[in-house]
């Protein structure tokens, strides 16, 4: 049997999630835009699935935009909230996700002067530093409210006063956070909101923007009048559906999940620290979600350990890989003061549903062998 330590990822979709999902598919057959009454029960379904998501994250479900998932929604909120401003600058961090970070920078390509903030050694943006870069021209802020990468937490309550204070739009990618620790928009002032249904148990291919009042954004989707006319396209129902699901069961259970993926976690870090020599965790130990553990194994390059360890039935990840398959250092790890080495040289695991201590102690049992190896390989 195989051991999957790669959930921040992806997650396995819970039994609850594709029943519903199944019965969305096969009960409702009607376009959810349409007027007859298959398109009105399509249409509730959804607007069921809002609510839940919704109340996860502490907003009206009125401010709940569905989309293909994070990807789109950090594309709609920030070419949305950048082209609807009239201003010319944004500010984010040198330790965003691609899919953040490519928006501004096509943004920047087009003349929208862009400023990225520099991460401590523990991977957090400092709000006074945020509070320096505003300014007149500020179209928008953008910050990551975990990484994906390390786990590490931003101070974003501190984040989002700064713009709050100065009436700067603040845009948080949740994808992470969501589900693993407390997001609420009823006691955090972001007005734009990231998350995917997949990183907590529930489809691939729905996610959703959080936007908050009645903020004009210029669509990213057009054709159609669907989400308020916020995103064009026919809804992903039985994915819509599932999203909510997978919300409702996460606002229940996320007490207990964050204690057990955690203390999984703390079981392999206690373990990698207690049997494999000159290793260091990556970021903030405080900080950091409860399910994340980045790791350098000095000496050891990631992707070939990566590859031993799958060949073993366990899966990680190097939290790097591109679309080709090669390895290239983290923009994250070396955000962080990480060297290119260091950062090739780190693996990410991360817990969640359907892992148990037997399996944390199956990898304590693999890894340090295939760490030695690696190393006497790679030794001149």
């Amino acid at each position: 049997m195989r051991i999957y330590l790669d959930h921040n990822a992806t997650t396995p979709v819970r039994d609850e999630v594709v029943a519903a999902m199944v019965r969305a598919l096969r009960e409702l057959p009607g376009n959810p835009s349409s007027a007859h009454a298959e398109g009105a029960a399509a249409r509730a379904a959804i607007e069921r699935a809002r609510e839940r998501v919704a109340s996860l994250v502490g907003a009206r479900s009125q401010e709940i935009v569905f989309t293909s998932g994070a990807t789109e929604s950090n594309h709609l909120a920030i070419h949305g909230a950048a082209r609807a401003s009239g201003r010319r600058h944004l500010v984010t961090s040198a330790a965003e996700h691609p899919s953040v970070e490519e928006p501004f920078a096509v943004l920047e390509a087009e003349g929208f002067r862009v400023t990225r903030l520099d991460v401590d050694a523990d991977g957090r943006v400092d709000p006074e530093a945020l509070a320096a870069a505003i300014g007149s021209d500020t179209a928008l802020v953008s910050l990551l409210w975990a990484n994906n990468e390390t786990g590490v937490i931003q101070p974003i309550e501190a984040l989002a006063a700064v713009t709050r204070a100065v009436g700067i739009p603040l845009h948080v990618d949740a994808t992470q956070a969501l589900g693993k620790i407390p997001v609420r928009l009823d006691a955090v002032p972001a007005d734009l909101l990231s998350a995917s249904a997949h990183k907590l148990n529930g489809p691939k291919g729905v996610g959703c923007l959080v936007v908050r009042g009645e903020r004009t954004l210029t669509p990213w989707l057009r054709g159609g009048a669907q989400e308020r006319g916020r995103r064009g396209g026919t809804h992903n129902v039985a994915g819509i559906v599932g999203f909510g699901v997978a919300c409702e069961l996460a606002e229940h259970e996320r007490i207990s999940r964050a204690a057990a993926a955690a203390s999984l976690r703390d079981r392999l870090w206690s373990g990698i620290e207690s049997k494999i020599p000159r290793v260091r965790r990556n970021g903030s130990a405080l900080h950091v979600l409860p399910n994340t553990l980045s790791v350098e194994f000095e000496g050891a390059a990631a992707d070939v350990l990566l590859e031993a360890l799958d060949g073993d039935g366990i899966a990680v990840s190097a939290g790097a890989a591109c679309a080709s398959g090669a390895v290239h250092a983290s923009r994250s790890l070396l955000a962080m003061g990480r060297s290119p080495a260091q950062a090739r040289a780190s693996l990410r695991f991360s817990t969640g549903h359907g892992n148990d201590e037997a399996q944390i102690d199956r990898v304590l049992t693999v890894l340090p062998d295939r760490v030695a190896r690696l190393r006497e390989l790679e030794q001149p």
